[in-house]
This record gives structure tokens, sequence and C-alpha cells, in this order.
């Protein structure tokens, strides 16, 4: 077998044999397949796609490329949840402590923020002492002993990954989805989910923009996951505008704990119930999603969901007194309100705006090793169709430099966009594929 070969049949459309496949990505990973030969592989494979089988056998190949871990010997069924990206999406921190207060066992790996979209490990690390660097053994011993584990990816799973996605970021080749789709799946079965949730984002604030982009990558890793003998459905929901009304890391962990008492912003509780329900289902607890709403609710009213949060927090080293109190997270030492210039109708929020602009605070990261300032970031205090009375606080600033808060108050009035007559309300989802 050539390497060549398998670069010329892909650049002719042909179909790559799952022996082909393993093929490439060994020698890649071993060296013996060289940066321009991989590149140019993934440029055949942007310009002429791949099927559902190759995908999955692409995804099985980067799995078998490190070590997996094997949930099955600390628990019956495991599920875990992914979100392809979006602002203010602080899904998770709820999401898992409902869905494990339920009985049922969530192992996730998260990633930090890159770019716009905010990362659950930089949350979780605005509580001081929280370790999100777990050998496979504890990993193991958490998900077995408490029932939830949130940590980070080794480098020891699916390195294939990480190699690919840096070729991917210098050669313009980001955008395909089979290598998007093989590499979110690839981490999610090499970290041993039974059963997985996906959460594929469509809008402004999202990598897929469109829905129609959404539902084909929605589609096509569904197929991965049956093909590879995994459970999966995947939820398409919106990102035109922020989730909930806090963007920006500590102050998103505030919102969650709010939520996890009962609270929180009526779009974020409503997403979160919708993705948890769609876990219990997957996982057996309940037969429909219908069936999980009352479990779910008494999760948060009776605090059971509550308490898993805090036993997540304690089992990773975390300071619990900062959850117990929120008012210790990190405060900006910047807080501005700002109200709005007119009233009307809030026709658009624009979600990408506003995650670009938390970049510039110091929320986010522009480049991979940039430093995350936890305590900067905004509250959105309206929602499209809300109609606004001038001099309502419109947004809240956190920052903790004057000229980057000056900067930041006229890009996110540049992203309120006002209409006379009224305005729906947008969707929090689209549809389901499964």
């Amino acid at each position: 077998m050539r390497t060549v070969e398998i670069i010329a049949k892909k650049r002719d459309k042909g179909e790559l044999t799952r022996e082909e496949i393993d093929f490439f990505i060994k020698g890649y990973v071993s060296g013996e397949v060289i940066d321009y030969q991989a590149a140019s592989w993934a440029m055949a494979v942007l310009l002429n796609g791949m099927t559902a089988q190759e995908t999955t056998d692409l995804t099985l190949a980067i799995v078998d490329s490190g070590e997996t871990i094997d949930l099955s010997q600390v628990v019956p069924f495991a599920v875990d949840k992914h979100s392809t990206g979006g602002v203010g999406d602080k899904t998770t921190l709820v999401v898992e402590p409902l869905v494990s207060a339920c009985g049922l066992p969530v192992g996730k790996m998260s990633g930090r923020g890159l770019g716009f979209t905010g990362g659950t490990l930089d949350k979780m690390e605005s509580i001081p002492g929280f370790d999100i660097e777990l050998t496979t053994e504890e990993f193991l011993t958490q998900i077995k002993d408490v029932g939830l584990v949130l940590a980070g990816q080794t480098a020891d799973l699916a390195p294939a990954d990480g190699k690919l996605y840096a070729l991917r970021d210098v050669t313009a080749t980001v955008d395909s989805l089979p290598l998007i789709a093989s590499s979110i799946m690839s981490k999610k079965i090499a970290g041993g989910a039974h059963g997985i949730v996906l959460d594929v984002k469509s809008g402004l604030g999202a990598f897929m923009s469109t829905l129609d982009e959404a539902r084909e990558l929605a589609a096509l890793m569904v197929d991965i996951a049956r093909l590879a003998g995994r459970q999966a459905v995947a939820l398409l929901s919106d990102m035109n505008q922020p989730l909930g009304h806090a963007v920006g890391n500590a102050l998103e962990v505030k919102e969650a704990i709010e939520t996890l008492h009962g609270g929180g912003p009526a779009d974020f509780k409503g997403h979160c119930l919708e993705v948890a329900a769609h876990m219990l289902t997957l996982g057996g607890i309940v037969e429909n999603v219908a069936a999980a709403a009352p479990k779910l609710d008494e999760a948060l009213t009776k605090g059971s969901a509550w308490e898993r949060f805090r036993e997540l927090v304690i089992a990773q080293g975390g300071d619990v007194a900062y959850v117990d109190n929120p008012d210790l997270l990190p405060k900006a030492s910047l807080i501005e309100s700002v109200t709005a210039p007119r009233s009307g109708y809030l026709k658009g929020i624009h979600a990408r705006v506003i995650g670009e602009t938390a970049v510039v605070l110091g929320a986010g990261r522009a480049k991979k090793d940039d430093p995350i300032d936890h305590a900067v970031g905004f509250e959105i205090h309206h929602k499209v169709g809300d109609y606004v009375e001038v001099g309502d606080a419109l947004f809240t600033i956190h920052a903790n430099d004057q000229a980057k808060l000056t900067e930041a108050r006229q890009r996110l009035f540049d992203a309120h966009t006002w209409s006379d007559a009224p305005v729906e309300p947008l969707p929090l989802f689209y549809g389901i594929v499964s």
C-alpha cells in the first residue's frame, strides 16, 4: 500500500477502504506520512467528501491511534453530550449534574475555548482548585463513586485528532464535514460514552451558520455513532443570540448555579431540560422525552442536582465555598450598566459579535496559548423579540481595562438591532436527527 495511491484515489473521488484509512492515519501519527501528503489528502477530502462508512472508518482509525477508556468496567451505561460551540453556552454545568441526579452516570471530557466560543473547562477553572487534569484511573474511579466527572482530554486519547486538527488549521481544510465529524466523534468514542447527545448549533454564533449545514453535520455524526455501535441523537439548536444572559467564565458559572437552584434565564433553563431529557431517554431511565420532565423538575426543586454539582466540585479539588457563595468568584474591577438608546423591539442580538467582543475583554482566546481573565464578560439583559423602553438596562459590561470596556460598549451597541414592529422570538430548537 502506498500513500500517494491513497491520496490519488480520494482526489479522483474514490471511496477509501478501512485498510487504506488505517494505513494512512497510522502512518501520519508515526511520521511515515509527512505533512504535505496529509495536507493533500485533507484537501481531497474537503473537495470530494466521504461516505458515512468512510467517515466512520476514519473516526475509528483516529480512536485506535491512542488509548481508549472502557466505562463499562465501572458503570453499565454512561452518557455524554457534545455541543458544537456557542456564545453563553454553559449547558454542561447544569445538564451533567441534572442527569446524574436522575440516576444516569455522566462521563464528560470537555475542551477549552478558542475564538468566539467559550470553553467548559475555562468556566470551571473560575472555581479555585478545580482540577481538570485527571488520569484515566481517576476518571474511572470518579464516575463509579460520584456518578459524574468533567475533565480535559488526555494526550493519549485520539492523538491523531490533535495532529490532524493542527494541520487543518493551517491548510484551509477546517470546514470539511467528514473531518469535523470524525474529530468530534473520535473523542466521544475514545472517552467511552455508550450514548451521546449532540447539540448541533446553527446561526450567527455557530460554526455551522445555516440550518442545512447543521443538519448535514448532525446526520453524519449520528451515522458514525450507529456504525460504530453507539447510540446517539442530535438536537439542532439556535445560536443567533447568546444562550442565557451571561457571557464570560465566572459570570456563566454564577448563572449555572442560579439555574441549579431553580432560577436562571428561561431560554437557558429550557435548553438544559431538553438536552437532559434526551440523555435520560437515551440511557433508558425514561421511555421518552416527555416522561423525563417530572424527574428533572424534581431534581431541580428538591436540590439533588445542586448537590451533585457540589459533589463534582469537591471530587475534583475545587473550593466548594466559591459555589456555595458565588459572590466569592472572580470579579471585574469595572462594571458598567448600559441603557437602551431608544424604545422598540429587539430584532437581533448578534451572537458572534458578542462572542468576539468577549475575546477583546480577555474572556476568550484569539490564540491557543492566550491567558484567560475569568472575571470579565457581559450580561445581555434581553432577547430577540423583547420590547425595550429607552433607558432600560440593555447590557452590563464587566471589564478590567477601561479602553477595552469603551471598545466593548460600542461593539455591543452595534450587536443589538431594532424594529418598530413586533418581532417573533427565536426558537430554542429547530429539530432532531436520530
